[in-house]
């Protein structure tokens, strides 16, 4: 599994999930090969789940195996249980 948060690089460096990688929105049609390549599913997250839902949804439709985890809080929150 493979930690993926879409948020902007200053919200990310106002917390994120230890391990988790920072791909902003934006940039995530740019990087499908890299996504492609790393450890699926991924699990993106963001603040509320927005955004992470719709790169969700993108991902999905290049065939790459990924799911909305919602908030990066309810991400570390899930894993640190």
């Amino acid at each position: 599994m493979t930690i993926i948060d879409v948020r902007s690089p200053a919200e990310f460096a106002g917390g994120h999930v230890k391990g988790s990688s920072n791909i902003p929105l934006q940039e995530v049609p740019s990087r499908v090969e890299d996504l492609r390549n790393m450890p699926q599913p991924l699990i993106l997250c963001c603040a509320s789940g927005n955004r992470s839902g719709q790169a969700t949804h993108f991902l999905q439709t290049q065939g790459i195996a990924c799911e909305n985890g919602g908030s990066w809080q309810a991400v570390h929150a899930r894993i640190t249980t």
